[in-house]
């Protein structure tokens, strides 16, 4: 069986009560991977602006 049908067997079986708060919670997932894929393409962002600052430096200094 999928992850997805097992999920799905265990949300048939939570209260109502209780859904709104399983919602919350897979949003801030769904968040958290989104900030942190966010963060790893701005840190190579900048290491690319500290290597091409290097390379601008040393074609100065040649």
């Amino acid at each position: 069986m999928r992850i997805k049908e097992q999920l799905l067997q265990e949300l048939d079986q939570v209260p109502e009560s209780t859904l709104q708060e399983v919602l919350e919670f897979v949003r801030s997932l769904k968040a958290e991977k989104q900030s942190n894929i966010e963060d790893r393409v701005w840190q190579a962002y900048l290491e690319s602006e500290r290597e091409r600052e290097e390379v601008y430096r040393r074609l100065a200094n040649s």
